[in-house]
């Protein structure tokens, strides 16, 4: 699998706060990666700084395109999105296609709504949509320059379980026709459910890199389990030294 992503040994200090230390890793086309961790563990910043959100304090993100020619970028869908509530889904996606200088807006605006099935919905204001169609348009933007890499901080948050399934068949159908997805995620039920491969910091430090059932073989767990017990249990296990 030829990677479309490097991640080489970032790092990020806020003052005296080491938020990462020496984070590196591949993902690859068609691929599902999810990043997990306890609160502060420093899932949403690694993934802001994979996004270009944010500069690391030490080393690089390397994205490439997957064919010669393509746009070698990643789009970014974070936890709190900054739409804008008095436009309709189809304004923003044009303001955001204008700003990500796509060749040409309205035929991206068009694919987007279309792939998001919002199309019956363009001409909607932000404020009048549901939690779950504002995160189709969240991730809409996110997609609107046709990125090789897509990141996407707790995408399924506040969404209830109808909204949960559509959206990870959305994303599920995004990873096979070809984009690199690395998403973080609090309900790590959908880590082992959906991710081919899971990341686990804790501290700023990255601890485990490797399939879901890897992790649970790792404690001891049959691998159709409780993937959260055993996250649970591994990073005990950790802290025991």
């Amino acid at each position: 699998m030829s990677a479309v992503l490097r991640v080489c040994d970032v790092s990020k200090r806020y003052g005296q706060l080491q938020a990462l230390r020496d984070i590196s890793f591949e993902t690859g086309a068609e691929e599902l990666v999810a990043i997990v961790g306890p609160n502060g563990a420093g899932k949403t910043t690694l993934l802001s700084i994979i996004a270009g959100a944010q500069e690391p304090s030490a080393g690089e993100v390397i994205t490439m395109a997957p064919v010669p020619g393509a746009r070698s970028r990643v789009g970014w869908a974070p936890q709190q999105p900054a739409l804008y509530s008095k436009l309709s889904v189809a304004e923003n996606l044009s303001l955001f296609a204008h700003l990500e200088k796509v060749a040409d807006p309205g035929r991206a605006v068009e694919r987007m709504l279309e792939q998001t099935g919002l199309s019956g919905r363009a001409d909607e204001r932000l404020d009048r949509l549901s939690g779950g169609n504002r995160q189709r348009v969240n991730l809409a933007i996110g997609l609107i320059a046709d990125p090789p890499v897509l990141a996407l901080d707790e995408p399924s948050a506040s969404l209830d379980p109808g909204q949960r399934g559509r959206l990870w068949e959305f994303i599920g159908g995004l990873a096979k026709a070809g984009t690199s997805v690395v998403f973080s995620t609090h309900n790590v039920v959908e880590a082992q459910r959906y991710a081919e491969r899971v990341i686990v910091l804790d501290e700023g430090d990255l601890v485990f890199n490797d399939t879901p059932g890897a992790l649970m073989r790792a404690v001891g767990e049959d691998e159709a389990g409780d993937f959260e017990r055993a996250l649970v249990a591994f990073l005990a296990k950790r802290a025991r030294g």
